[in-house]
């Protein structure tokens, strides 16, 4: 076996054993990537689940860049239209003690968008994970800024390349 297939094989028991992941419906390829870049693709029930094998993959030695292309097709049920979403992502983002008044989020297609200002990283990322599982919740970009002024050099960049 190629060391190539040990990696792919090895993502995928990562992915199989995540208790946070339910990889039935995903495709691990990396076939000619001596690079360590693999790629998955195939569909997950929650933006969570995209999140978590994503990460997982990242676990695996060898594994240097992870390609995501998962989908996220939420079970029956659990859609939510634009304004619904819209209205919970802003509670949950209201309700949060951690995330500072002035950060708004909007759906699209069950994708949220989070806007606003934000003292430093940390609270730009718990912005990201308190509407990360909401019902409904297909993606998330976060366009939060943190303020030039408290963001302690170097940390901004890092929370950047973060998925919330």
């Amino acid at each position: 076996m190629s060391k190539t297939n040990d990696v792919r094989d090895a993502v995928e028991d990562e992915l199989t054993f995540d208790p946070d992941v339910d990889a039935s419906d995903i495709t691990v390829e990396n076939a000619g990537n001596a690079d360590g870049t693999v790629s998955l693709s195939g569909t997950v029930p929650s933006y969570p689940q995209y999140v978590a094998a994503a990460a997982g993959a990242r676990r695996v030695v060898g594994v240097k860049n992870v390609r995501n292309h998962l989908e996220v097709a939420l079970p029956p049920g659990d859609d939510r239209d634009d304004q619904t979403l819209t209205t919970a992502a802003n509670n949950a983002l209201t309700l949060n003690n951690t995330v500072p008044v002035g950060v708004g989020a909007t759906a699209a297609n069950g994708h949220l968008t989070l806007t606003g200002t934000v003292r430093d990283a940390t609270e730009r990322a718990a912005a990201g994970l308190m509407v990360a599982g909401l019902t409904g919740v297909r993606g998330v970009k976060n366009d939060i800024q943190v303020r030039a002024d408290t963001d302690p050099a170097g940390v901004t960049p890092r929370v950047h390349d973060s998925p919330f």
